[in-house]
């Protein structure tokens, strides 16, 4: 089987995890009316996907340590279908929170498990490339769900047209994950060699053999199964923990989900004409993020990792002090020009930046024989901030206005930039055992676990 088609299918668990978080934004301002929904609501209602993607984080990496990567996948495939049915054909609001609470599991656990499988079933030369492919992924899938969003938005029930949409994706990938191998290092983790020697054969690649010592290598050296869960918070895992969560909070509380979420009521507030155009707007929005992740894909290896997170957050503050001026004028076509420029620029600042880089280092920062734990309770903490955010952001709008609201999020721009200057390496062009090493000042702590087994 082709890498190329095993990560082509895999990656569709990213492709779901941004339909099913950007379409929201296209189908709120027709929900709030057929549910009459309040501001507080409106957070509900969008926030409700986020409760069910923290809790789906949480387990995600014990479920697919217990269960294999494979299989977790195809039961979050079936999720992310039978939440969106559920969610298309509520008959009520609770009945659409409890639906859109099952796809934010699923959510949750491809969030966390994708990029897991990607960098364990690919190719060492192609392990960077592929990961990143996952980001591109959810990007197109934000994309996707605007221009489905904009194409439905004058259809009847649109509301229910777009999110039902979502099961189809997850049918497709459901399908193709019944033709992929389980990840080759979750079967030689539980001592089934065999299997996992097949498994990279049928991947395929270049030089099976070298990449078959390196795995059997890469195990006597980790001891994970020895590792108990308190390893993460001793001295040698704990740099990585506080860098990996500050990102992952500082992802979220510098305001780019509302955007993704909130971009059409955003535009209709700075005085675009109507539901569609807005949504068109926020295509367009879209478009940018997907081609700013391409760019980022191809500096990575290139400009480094802190370097990307420094310059696209300078330009993450910068744009959101121009947005919050831009609410403070009087003059419709003017301020609704400002606001869509400056949402377009702040999330191409945040796809070279935090959106990538956070999702790469934590998969490179934690010691190899906590990574999955470290990586689970990274993404719990980024889909905690996220409600939040979510929850709360309607809520001060109403409050306190659009200007406000969009300087908070430029303060708390700074502070991450405070953070990324002072706490975040640079990983760039080094192994992961090297990074290990330099985070902890010392041996790996996959060896001094062997030594204390």
């Amino acid at each position: 089987m082709a890498i190329n088609l095993v990560t082509l299918i895999a990656s569709l668990g990213g492709l779901l995890f941004g339909y099913d978080t950007g379409v929201i934004s296209g189908a709120l301002p027709f929900m709030k009316h057929d549910f009459n929904l309040t501001p507080t609501m409106q957070g509900i209602a969008t926030g409700s996907v986020l409760i069910g993607a923290t809790i789906g984080a949480a387990f995600a990496g014990w479920i697919s340590d217990q269960f294999g990567r494979r299989r977790v996948i195809l039961v979050v495939a079936l999720l992310f279908v039978a939440g969106a049915l559920v969610s298309a054909t509520a008959p009520a609001l609770t009945i659409f929170l409890a639906g859109r609470a099952v796809v934010g599991i699923a959510i949750g656990v491809a969030s966390m498990l994708t990029p897991l499988y990607l960098a364990e079933i690919a190719a060492k030369d192609r392990r960077g490339a592929v990961v990143s492919l996952n980001q591109f992924c959810i990007t197109l899938g934000i994309l996707v769900s605007y221009l489905v969003d904009y194409a439905l938005a004058n259809s009847a029930n649109n509301w229910r047209w777009m999110l039902g949409l979502g099961s189809v994706p997850g049918l497709i990938l459901f399908c193709g994950m019944l033709f992929l191998p389980e990840s080759p290092r979750w079967l030689a983790g539980r001592g089934r060699m065999d299997e996992a020697r097949a498994a990279l054969a049928r991947r395929g690649g270049a030089d099976i053999e070298s990449e078959w010592r390196e795995l059997r290598a890469d195990l006597r050296g980790a001891g994970e199964r020895t590792v108990p869960w308190s390893a993460l918070f001793e001295p040698r895992g704990r740099r990585p923990l506080v860098i990996g969560v500050a990102l992952a909070i500082f992802q979220q509380i510098t305001g780019i989900n509302t955007v993704i979420y909130y971009a059409p009521i955003i535009f209709q507030s700075a005085g675009l004409s109507s539901a569609s155009v807005s949504i068109l707007a926020t295509a367009g929005v879209g478009l940018v993020n997907v081609i700013m992740t391409v760019v980022a894909m191809m500096l990575l290896d290139r400009a480094g990792r802190r370097a990307l997170l420094l310059w696209g957050l300078a330009g993450m503050i910068a744009t959101l002090l121009v947005l919050a001026w831009g609410f403070t004028a009087h003059v419709q076509g003017a301020a609704a020009a400002i606001t869509v420029s400056s949402v377009a620029v702040y999330v191409g600042f945040f796809a070279i930046g935090l959106g990538p880089v956070f999702w790469l280092l934590i998969s490179e920062i934690f010691p190899l024989a906590v990574r999955g734990r470290g990586m689970s309770v990274a993404t719990v903490a980024n889909w905690g901030s996220n409600f939040a955010v979510t929850l709360v952001f309607p809520i001060l709008t109403a409050a306190l206005g659009s200007a406000p609201v969009f300087l908070i999020f430029a303060g708390l721009s700074v502070l991450a930039l405070l953070f990324t200057w002072g706490a975040v390496p640079e990983t760039k062009g080094r192994s992961l055992e090297e990074i290990e090493v330099a985070l902890a000042g010392g041996a790996s702590l996959g060896a001094k676990q062997r030594r204390v087994a």
